[in-house]
């Protein structure tokens, strides 16, 4: 059962500075050069409330998640989106795909920020296995427009995350052993990331709006998702194990809304609302 502030206890790591990430070294990346640690992390999902219908309203995710067991592989696209710096300076949005977070203490996954510096756009790609940070994908560099696909797997005792920038042919995988790892839910999220300097979620960038699924990229077999009963598209998880999220602030007022899954549920779009 979800507990309200799920997640938000626990470890705040020390994180660099926007800097650090222009400082990031372009181009090919040695597999020996340690990465640049962003300045925020993606984070497990904060649950505010249910609405009438059964939507979960989260404090900083909005997309979909499923629900199960012994997840093996989340896959997804989605359209790197621009953002507005002048409406919302100083602002974060993140996008990803993932393993656990929506009801467990860990996350395993990879994405794309648009974020606000002041008021210059700022864009790149990174990866997560939460508790531990998030660190620069500096290998993979991203710009508005760019179509992205993403996976996250799970083989042996190992996560494996994958990002490509199809618009270019980057790509980037990494693996590693996460502790603690329910293997619960797959998730495909627009995120608020954390964190301010007393440990809250960061105000979130106007985006407009992100268009996730083979849909709208047309890279197949994107949103898809495994574990032990389904292999399939989001909607082949069944109305019992899919659930819809709107980002909300502290108030409840909506920062941004999913659409509802396209025709054949492997798509829908994300609609920036509010900081």
């Amino acid at each position: 059962m979800l507990l309200k502030g799920l997640g938000i206890s626990g470890i705040l790591l020390a994180f660099g500075v926007l800097p650090a990430l222009a400082q990031a070294p372009s181009g090919r990346v040695s597999p020996l050069i340690t990465p640049v640690v962003s300045m925020h992390q993606a984070h497990p999902m904060i649950f505010y409330g249910l609405r009438p219908d059964g939507m979960i309203e989260s404090n900083n995710w909005s997309g979909y998640a499923v629900t199960g067991s012994s997840f093996t592989n989340a896959q997804a696209s989605w359209t790197v989106p621009s953002v507005n710096c002048t409406t919302t300076p100083n602002t974060y949005a993140a996008f990803w795909v993932g393993l656990d977070g929506y009801t467990s203490s860990t996350v395993e996954q990879t994405g794309t920020d648009s974020d606000c510096d002041g008021k210059s756009p700022t864009y790149y790609a990174w990866y997560e296995f939460y508790p531990a940070g998030s660190i620069l994908i500096s290998s993979v560099p991203v710009s508005p427009g760019n179509q992205m696909s993403a996976a996250v797997t799970y083989s042996g005792s190992e996560f494996t995350i994958k990002i490509t920038n199809e618009s270019t042919g980057k790509t980037y995988s990494k693996s590693s052993k996460v502790s603690g790892a329910k293997r619960s839910s797959a998730e495909w999220i627009a995120e608020a990331p954390c964190c301010t300097n007393r440990g809250g979620i960061l105000p979130l960038a106007d985006f407009g709006v992100v268009n996730l699924g083979a849909d709208y990229t047309g890279i197949s077999g994107t949103n898809y998702a495994t574990d032990t009963s389904t292999s399939g598209p989001i909607s082949d998880f069944g109305s019992s194990d899919i659930e819809e999220i709107t980002m909300v602030s502290t108030r409840g007022v909506d920062e941004a809304v999913p659409s509802g899954l396209t025709g054949d549920g492997t798509s829908f779009t994300v609609t920036w609302k509010s900081e």
